[in-house]
């Protein structure tokens, strides 16, 4: 029974390694080109409009209220 609970308590661990190598792939081409005010601009853009949309998905389907 020890041995299963270990095996569990790796697994957490995994996804969050996972989740950070995901995240430094992907962030680490766009360090590269913030130099250019351009690139920087369509970055914060990109950001934006990915938050906005997450926010407007979760609300989408936590609301109380249904739209049918």
């Amino acid at each position: 029974m020890r041995e299963l609970f270990l095996n569990l308590s790796r697994y957490p661990r995994y996804l969050i390694a996972f989740c950070l190598g995901l995240l430094n792939n992907y962030l680490e081409p766009l360090s590269k080109r913030r130099s250019n005010p351009i690139t920087a601009i369509a970055i914060i853009g990109a950001l934006i409009s990915g938050l906005t949309t997450i926010v407007l998905i979760m609300r989408a389907m936590v609301s109380p209220t249904s739209l049918v």
